[in-house]
C-alpha cells in the first residue's frame, strides 16, 4: 500500500496536482475550522485520526484535508472546482456550521452543499459522500436550529449519501472536552469527533477498498 500523507489547504491544490498520478483512492475532507482543527496541531485534527485508522486497516486510501477556517457553504463551493483537479472517491462534506453560527439563510446554504454535491458526482461519478451533520443553540430561534438541523439530514436522504448525524455528538457543549472558546474540541475532543465520523465512513471504506 502506497503511503498516505494528511495535507492541509492551501497547500492542498499543489498536492492534488502532484498526486494526480497516484494509484490510490483519495478522501477529500471538504470543511471550515473543524476539519481544519483549528487550536489543534495537525497531527491531532479529526482528519489526521481517521488517516491513523486507515494505515492500521492497510486500506488504498489519501487523505486530504480542504478544512478552511471560517468557510461557509459559499466558500466551499468556490473552492470545489480547483479541489477537483484529480478524481475524488470519498468526499467527506463538513459545511454549514458557520453559515448557521451567523443566522444565514437555510435554504442558500441547502443550495451550496447540493451544488458541491454535484460538482464532485460530475467529475466523478462514483463518489461516495459523506454529510457531517451539524446542531446549533437555539439562540435564533427553536424553527431555525430544527431547520438547520433537519438540512443534513435532507441533503443525506436526496443524494443517498451516508449521513454522520451530529458530528460534535458527546462534545457539543461539554466544557472539558472544548477549547476556551467552547466551540472547537481539544485533542481530547476530536478523538470523539474522529469515532464519530469512523463509525460512518469505515465501512464505506471496506466495502469500496476490499
Amino acid at each position: 500500500m502506497r503511503n498516505l500523507r494528511q495535507r492541509s489547504f492551501p497547500l492542498v491544490c499543489a498536492a492534488l496536482l502532484l498526486a494526480s498520478t497516484a494509484s490510490g483512492k483519495t478522501i477529500l475532507f471538504l470543511g471550515d475550522s473543524l476539519t481544519a482543527g483549528l487550536g489543534l496541531q495537525q497531527s491531532q485534527g479529526f482528519p489526521a485520526l481517521i488517516e491513523n485508522k486507515i494505515e492500521a486497516e492497510k486500506l488504498p486510501y489519501e487523505v486530504i484535508n480542504a478544512g478552511v477556517s471560517g468557510d461557509t457553504s459559499a466558500g466551499g463551493l468556490r473552492r470545489i472546482d480547483w479541489l477537483l483537479q484529480r478524481p475524488i472517491d470519498v468526499l467527506v462534506l463538513e459545511l454549514g456550521a458557520n453559515d448557521g453560527l451567523r443566522g444565514l439563510p437555510i435554504a442558500a446554504m441547502k443550495q451550496n452543499l447540493q451544488a458541491i454535491i454535484d460538482k464532485v458526482k460530475a467529475k466523478s461519478p462514483q463518489v461516495k459522500i459523506v454529510i457531517a451533520g451539524m446542531q446549533i443553540p437555539p439562540n435564533l430561534g427553536a424553527d431555525y436550529a430544527r431547520d438547520f438541523r433537519a438540512a443534513f439530514v435532507d441533503l443525506a436522504r436526496t443524494n443517498d449519501a451516508a449521513l454522520i448525524p451530529f458530528l460534535l455528538e458527546g462534545v457539543g457543549g461539554r466544557e472539558d472536552l472544548n477549547q476556551s472558546d467552547q466551540i472547537h474540541p481539544t485533542a481530547a475532543g476530536d478523538k470523539i469527533v474522529a469515532e464519530n465520523v469512523w463509525r460512518v465512513l469505515a465501512p464505506l471504506l471496506r466495502k469500496s477498498g476490499s
